[in-house]
Order: structure tokens, then sequence, then C-alpha cells
């Protein structure tokens, strides 16, 4: 498992409450996380509504599966 840093990474997903979230597939312009980063993978991730007015930063590990799904490690802020 490595901290892996890539650029133009962007998913929707439903992430409800604290637990790992499960991604949608990538935003048309971008990459998903699982091919960003890499199954097993940790990288810093920033989540938020579509408002903005609700948002998360941490750490996370990506799963590739079906779903995939990116666990929220280590909250930041």
């Amino acid at each position: 498992m490595a901290l892996v840093i890539a650029d133009r990474v962007l998913e929707t997903c439903a992430a409800p409450g604290t637990s790992t979230v499960s991604l949608l597939g990538a935003t048309t312009g971008y990459q998903s996380f699982a091919s960003a980063i890499g199954n097993g993978n940790t990288c810093y991730y920033t989540i938020s509504d579509q408002s903005g007015a609700n948002w998360e930063v941490g750490i996370g590990t990506v799963t590739a599966g079906s779903p995939n799904t990116l666990s929220r490690d280590t909250v930041l802020s």
C-alpha cells in the first residue's frame, strides 16, 4: 500500500454518514480513483455536497470492486 497522488481525479459518490464511500464513476474529463490511484493504495480526498456547504478532507484507501470504494481512514478536516 502506497500513498499515491494523481491529477484530475473526480468521481460522483454516495457518501452519507461517516463510513466507506461507494464510488459511482468518474466525471467526464476526469479519471476514476481506481484507475488513477490503484487498488489498495491510499490518497488524499475531498468530499463535498453539490452546494459545497458540507465537506470533508482526509486520507483514504481505494478498493477496486463492484462498486469501487474509498475508505475514510483519517479525517483531517
